[in-house]
């Protein structure tokens, strides 16, 4: 197996399309653009790995009755590095009756200059990810207010290919599906110190207790999935977030681009627990 890195987010889907890879990991939302632009195109995802929203807003002091109708008037840092998490939000403040709008927001700045900024003071709200809010947290700089993850399932991270390459590898794929469905069966049943020490060769520049934080909260909210079986609900949800923000014009229904059959073996199989 090689593993190679795309040039950018957005070029992930086109390797696949080319040849230059066989598989991706990516999210939903490049698989929806790369139909946007191809509708004719046939990627398909077969296997989810991070089945909700990993991302979280981080104030500068305690706010334990956060509502996302506080957000207007406070000046907020969302995430510029890829669109998601913000198509993601922006939905999410549509449905609490909020326009999107009507923040007062900082869009062109990265997640490290954003948590320096809530430091500083000269953001009242950041928008990060893990270990972002770890840090922020054990400084005592930042409280989290909201987790995205809580609205439910929201379809993040999958494994996707061509429906030819389903088809034609299909024996290979089957082995990698088993895997990751071991794999989720351990973090299911880990804690957060246990998965930190499994990734920790991963991540050399994060803190040991950051790292476990950072898990052990990941875990608590379920941002991984127990199987690898990606449901409509959370494909659905992330296309809503997607077309309201005008990522996509109409998005790409979940028959077209979700194929669940390896998973669905795989699940029927019940493979062996990993140690």
């Amino acid at each position: 197996m090689r593993f190679a890195s795309a040039p950018s987010p957005g070029q992930a889907a086109l390797g696949v399309l080319d040849g230059s890879a066989d598989v991706c990991w990516g999210g939903p939302m490049r698989v929806m653009q790369a139909y946007a632009q191809a509708p004719d195109c046939d990627l398909v995802h077969f296997a989810e790995v991070v089945t909700r929203d990993p991302f979280l807003l981080l104030g500068r002091t305690p706010r334990p009755a956060f509502s996302l109708r506080d957000l207007p008037g406070l000046r907020v840092g969302t995430v510029s590095e890829v669109p998601t998490p913000w198509m993601c939000l922006q939905e999410d403040l549509r449905r609490a009756g909020v326009a999107p709008a009507s923040l007062d927001r900082v869009a062109d700045r990265t997640m490290a200059d954003n948590a320096a900024a809530l430091r500083r003071g000269d953001l009242d709200v950041v928008q990060v990810f893990e270990p972002f809010a770890a840090a922020l947290e054990a400084e005592g700089a930042g409280h989290v207010w909201y987790a995205a993850a809580r609205r439910g399932p929201t379809s993040y991270t999958t494994f996707y290919t061509r429906r030819a390459m389903l088809r034609d590898r299909r024996v290979e794929l089957h082995g990698m599906v088993r895997a990751i469905h071991r794999s989720l069966q351990f973090v299911a049943r880990a804690d957060g110190a246990a998965i930190a020490a499994a990734i920790a060769g991963f991540f050399p520049d994060v803190l040991p207790a950051l790292l476990t934080t950072a898990c052990g909260r990941y875990k608590a909210l379920g941002i991984w999935g127990t199987t690898p079986v990606l449901p409509r609900v959370g494909y659905d949800r992330l296309l809503s977030g997607l077309v309201s923000g005008g990522f996509v014009p109409r998005g790409t229904p979940f028959e077209v681009a979700v194929d669940n059959s390896l998973a669905e073996q795989v699940l029927a199989e019940n493979p062996p627990l990993l140690d």
